[in-house]
């Protein structure tokens, strides 16, 4: 087995894909063998219950360059892929989703871009797939608070399909983040991204294992992941509250003045002044929260319970 580095590690996330772990690892390989470039395909695996393990182990045997993470258990959609994309050792790496809505043939544009010069090459949707109204309900909002919440822009309709240089792979990998929203890291670490629009296609066998409330937590813990601004909108919902309270208090006096009744005025300036204290207080826990999180992010990632076809040094 070869312990050479490659020039481009593809990385498969998946979870009970035994309709289409074989025909993603074949087309990856008849895509990557185009390029006359040396590879490796990296297939992690979150604790499938089907028969995904067994057939990647089949293609493994056949081809050394198709390498296997099986994980003790299922550690979620943003946690193992991230990890996965950690094991490789590729000058370039590509993350690919197992069921062919990331198309394989979109592989070499992202390697002749990468060649030209771009650090990240991003996926971009072209145009959504018809969704419920709830469902789409929730992209737009979590888009919208990513873009005036976040603490650097996100790339809008990206799922993290592209191709990353190894240098950004690394600068993430140092941020020590245990709960990885991925693709707005990509976009923290500063380097040159370059989008690449693709009209996303259905899957093509099986189901999709997110339902709703799956995706709505993945986009609460990129939100939560992506902003740190976000833990502080009491503190200024606690200043616009002291503004608000000095503005009662001035109208009570200008009522008191005139000759006005002043309860209302100054039972409001009251209540104002109480949710003033309160946001105010609340923020600045958040603040002391955020600081927390920011010193002592060491949790695993996730815990593995075999490789197979690693050389030893990896």
């Amino acid at each position: 087995m070869s312990s050479e580095r490659p020039d481009i590690s593809v990385v498969i996330p998946c979870y009970n894909e035994e309709e289409n772990a074989e025909a993603i690892c074949a087309a990856a390989t008849e895509q990557l063998e185009k390029l006359g470039l040396s590879f490796e395909i990296i297939v992690i695996d979150n604790a499938s219950v089907d028969r995904t393990v067994t057939i990647v182990k089949e293609i493994c045997a056949r081809d050394p360059r198709v390498r296997l993470i099986v994980n003790t258990r299922n550690f979620g959609q943003m946690r193992s892929p991230t990890h996965g994309i950690y094991q490789a050792r590729g000058r370039a790496v590509i993350g690919l989703c197992a069921d062919f809505q990331d198309p394989p043939e979109m592989i070499p544009t992202l390697v002749e871009r990468w060649q030209n010069g771009a650090d990240i090459v991003l996926g971009v949707r072209a145009a959504e797939r018809k969704v419920g109204f709830v469902l789409s309900l929730v992209r737009r909002l979590s888009y919208w608070l990513a873009r005036n919440f976040s603490d650097y822009p996100v790339v809008p309709h990206a799922t993290g399909f592209g191709l990353y240089d190894a240098r950004v792979v690394d600068a993430t990998r140092a941020i020590s983040e245990p709960e990885p929203f991925f693709r707005g890291m990509l976009v923290e670490t500063g380097y040159r991204l370059e989008t690449v629009e693709y009209v996303r296609p259905p899957r093509a066998a099986g189901v999709s294992k997110n339902d709703f409330f799956g995706l709505l937590d993945f986009a609460m813990s990129a939100l939560a992941g992506s902003s740190k601004r976000l833990l502080r909108v009491p503190m200024y919902i606690g200043a616009f509250a002291s503004v608000m309270t000095v503005v009662m208090l001035l109208g009570g006096a200008a009522a008191f003045f005139l000759g006005r009744p002043i309860a209302g005025w100054f039972i409001a300036a009251v209540l104002q002044g109480q949710f003033a204290l309160l946001f105010g207080f609340i923020g600045l826990l958040g603040d002391n929260l955020r600081i927390i999180s920011e010193r002592t992010r060491n949790t695993p990632m996730v815990i593995e319970r075999e490789r197979v076809n690693f050389p030893a040094e990896y």
